[in-house]
């Protein structure tokens, strides 16, 4: 296992995830008195790793059809795109 990868995959999502919708939606559900705090943490950390393990198989696959150079800039092209029409609808 690369420890590099590990840490930069870990570093990156966690900053992505933090204040994001899917948090936000985790802290409403565990505010509610009569549910149990970790069946919401499991429900939760389920969802984020059927939701990655699936980015991860999508990946997998579209990179023996698209080389990594060509998906690195579909990915700025996509990043960059949704920054656009985030400053345009602010």
């Amino acid at each position: 296992m690369d420890l590099k990868i590990l840490f930069t995959v870990f570093s990156v999502i966690f900053i992505a995830e933090l204040g994001d919708k899917t948090q936000l939606a985790t802290l409403l559900f565990a505010a509610d008195k009569e549910v149990s705090k970790l069946t919401v943490f499991i429900g939760a950390s389920l969802a984020l790793i059927v939701a990655s393990g699936i980015g991860v198989l999508a990946g997998g696959l579209i990179s023996h059809y698209i080389s990594e150079k060509y998906l690195n800039y579909l990915a700025a092209a996509g990043f960059i795109l949704i920054g656009i029409w985030t400053l345009v609808r602010a």
